[in-house]
């Protein structure tokens, strides 16, 4: 494909940014770098509120480079590509998710682990690229990716639903594969957010029995149409008892401090119990807890770049994309102040053409 200087050159996009922790985001313009050799420029039709993005626009997650540009539930359109890319053409349909680069020679990347590369990944906003610059995330209308951390999105499933799944999406999924979720498998989801209602979804479209353990039954319909086979109210003491030893795997997405003690007798011989949430404090866990039935308490975060595309192309296959509301540009913070009253079903995505 032949390219002029005007497809390579360095391009000016609009975006909202965060100026400061305290100060609301808003309109901006940002410098996109020039295409390189193995760059994919990138179109943003959509992109979703993760709730990462509010804790790093409000500086909760430490020092933040202000200002900052969030965003990596990226879904949208190839604009271009440098003259070495070989994995995508022009008006391909792609996603960007939490990454854009690593250090792709450590046990981890070679492994297709880029996530938990050893000298850590480069996040798709407020890290430091290879080339010294600041990322700046998918609130805007364009992004230039390396192709080696672009997924291609199936034509099977809407850019718009597609979006979370690049965040959302492959946090569930990742676990789910990891500890065999299938057919046979009792799987509970704590939470029923934007991780939750995720976690349902891609279980029962793996065949597994599928618990929803919530604080109230105030979205048992939800749930139930989503494809839970059960749902409890963890405010009922009688829950605990009635669900004890019954799970083979369960995925915590709450990022509020449990009794983990309470969580882990609800597992079976061999059960584990995987933190996917982020408390503010740390979680506290009664050794007796583990040692009785052999239970595991785990982590895990995101997923590589070759299984982010194997939960796109499942999704696809399988029907699967998240339940969103889409806003403006302009919708933004009050998106946010919704997201922390948990006033959405399930994800806010972001529609770029808005940006101006």
């Amino acid at each position: 494909m032949q390219k002029t200087r005007s497809d390579t050159a360095a391009r000016t996009v609009a975006a909202y940014a965060a100026p400061a922790a305290d100060q609301p985001l808003g309109p901006t313009t940002i410098e996109r770098r020039a295409l390189g050799d193995h760059d994919v420029r990138i179109d943003i039709a959509y992109c979703g509120i993760c709730h990462s993005d509010i804790h790093t626009a409000r500086g909760e997650w430490g020092p933040t480079p202000y200002p900052v540009v969030p965003g990596h539930e990226i879904a949208g359109v190839v604009e271009a590509v440098g003259p070495g890319v070989t994995k995508f053409a022009v008006g391909d349909r792609v996603g960007v998710g939490c990454m854009v680069d690593s250090c792709r020679e450590c046990d981890a990347c070679r492994a297709g682990e880029e996530q938990y590369c050893e000298r850590g990944m480069v996040g798709t906003y407020a890290a430091r690229g290879r080339d010294g610059r600041l990322t700046d995330g998918g609130y805007s209308a364009g992004i230039v990716v390396d192709e080696n951390y672009v997924c291609s999105i199936p034509a099977g499933i809407g850019l718009d639903v597609a979006a979370p799944l690049l965040c959302a999406g492959i946090t569930l999924f990742s676990p789910l594969r990891h500890w065999n979720a299938g057919p046979g498998k009792r799987v509970a989801v704590i939470g029923l957010g934007g991780l939750g209602h995720m976690g349902v979804k891609l279980a029962h479209a793996m065949g597994a029995e599928v618990t929803v353990l919530s604080q109230s039954l105030k979205k048992l319909e939800d749930g139930l149409r989503l494809g839970a086979d059960h749902y409890y109210a963890t405010s009922d003491p009688e829950t605990f008892t009635t669900l004890r030893n019954s799970f083979d795997l369960i995925l915590n997405t709450v990022s509020a401090n449990l009794d983990m003690s309470k969580y882990l007798g609800l597992l079976a011989i061999d059960g584990t119990l995987v933190e996917l949430g982020l408390p503010e404090q740390p979680i506290e866990v009664q050794a007796g807890s583990l040692t009785r039935n052999r239970r595991s308490f785990a982590g895990s975060m995101i997923g590589g770049i070759a299984q982010t595309q194997e939960m796109l192309d499942f999704c696809a296959e399988h029907g699967v994309g998240s339940e969103i509301e889409v806003i403006a540009a302009d919708q933004i913070n009050e998106a946010y102040e919704r997201v922390i009253a948990s006033d959405v079903r399930y994800r806010f995505v972001i529609d770029a053409a808005t940006l101006g």
